[in-house]
């Protein structure tokens, strides 16, 4: 059975629609970013440096500016676990405080074993 035109038309507009709404699920942010911005935290992290950097702090609030999105959280929940994960003796317990020392709030606790998956989609209720 064929479509008239009009059906055609609808179809065509309909899929196109759900098409950009799954695109906008893509995730903008990148590791590269959450490494870089996160950077100036490691010496802190691992004990070589007793106080927090305002560059630190800073990367902290850029990090959570550029993670809005459910796709970005995940993406910068999963680059934090990869970057800890990689980092020979780093102190999770002072990783866990920094976004607090630096006034920062985060949707999902800071540590190696958090499922970036459930802790992402609760943010979004919480906004």
């Amino acid at each position: 059975m064929a479509l008239s035109g009009k059906a055609t038309v609808a179809v065509a507009v309909m899929a196109a629609a759900v098409l950009l709404m799954f695109a906008g699920e893509a995730s903008a942010l990148t590791c590269g970013q959450v490494d870089s911005t996160l950077a100036p935290c490691v010496a802190y992290a691992t004990g070589r440096e007793k106080m927090l950097s305002q560059r630190c702090c800073g990367g902290v609030r850029s990090l959570n500016a550029l993670a809005r999105s459910t796709p970005d959280r995940k993406t910068a929940c999963e680059c934090l676990k990869k970057l800890a994960g990689g980092i020979k003796s780093i102190d999770m317990g002072k990783v866990s405080g920094v976004p607090g020392k630096c006034g920062v709030s985060v949707p999902f606790p800071i540590a190696l074993s958090t499922d970036c998956n459930k802790y992402v989609y609760i943010s979004v209720l919480e906004i």
